[in-house]
């Protein structure tokens, strides 16, 4: 049977894109976003459902339908989180703690819950950080979100060593500037200086994080965990 895939922030861009992708290499995937009415597309390859990641019974549930609708579950990719902005004197304590409950707490709920079955499945687990994760971030996205995508980095590589003798994989995606409405929101003067900044000369494209994300869980990658995977056209530098 064709592996099955968890995906969370689905309906987002990056989201978007990853879906159409794993599906068209004959994947079955459980797409969740908090944005999606919960439903069954009628298609044997596809289910949708809403789901707020920071909701730890919502998050148990999720893990439980999809392996009661397709009987397993391979892979699941964390895709779901939310962006601040702003000095740190302008970022009161409850917008600190409500990005570190979406960024970061949420992938602690979401690798706790789908432990059992990727131990099963001996699968695969991808989070999602963010280059803000490895170079400190600026006032663009905030000091929570930088902070919670360093935590992040970090989870992927505990999560890597822990789980290896289970023969689950763990690895992590930063991308860099991508174009997708979070990026947008920043308009086009911001956004021409950070294409300036890019060494290869462009914005990212969400199929550029897919395509990432489904060698991670590929076959291919088989050897391959622990690892942080730079994708900001050389924005950043290893």
């Amino acid at each position: 049977m064709a592996p099955v895939v968890l995906i969370t922030g689905a309906a987002g861009g990056i989201g978007h894109a990853l879906v159409e992708r794993l599906r068209r290499q004959g994947m079955r995937v459980f797409a969740t976003d908090l944005a999606l009415a919960s439903l069954v597309c009628g298609e044997a390859d596809f289910t949708a459902a809403s789901l707020d990641v920071t909701d730890e019974a919502a998050v148990r549930k999720a893990i439980a339908d999809c392996v009661a609708n397709f009987g397993r579950l391979d892979h699941v990719v964390h895709l779901a989180g939310r962006v601040g902005d702003g000095p740190i004197d302008q970022v009161s304590s409850a917008q600190w703690r409500e990005l570190l409950e979406v960024n970061l707490t949420s992938a602690f709920i979401l690798a706790r819950e789908a432990h059992a079955a990727l131990r099963a499945a001996q699968g695969s687990l991808v989070l999602i950080a963010s280059t803000n994760g490895l170079n400190g971030g600026n006032t663009l996205s905030g000091p929570a979100y930088a902070v919670a995508k360093a935590g992040v980095v970090n989870l992927t590589r505990y999560l890597a060593k822990e789980w290896a003798p289970e023969r689950i994989r763990v690895n992590c995606v930063a991308p860099g500037p991508i174009d997708t409405p979070m990026l947008q929101r920043l308009g086009p003067d911001v956004l021409k200086r950070l294409e300036t900044g890019i060494p290869l000369g462009r914005i990212g494209q969400p199929a550029d994080v897919a395509n990432a994300i489904a060698y991670l869980i590929a076959r291919e990658s088989s050897f391959v965990t622990g690892t942080v995977m730079n994708l900001s056209g050389g924005l950043v530098l290893d």
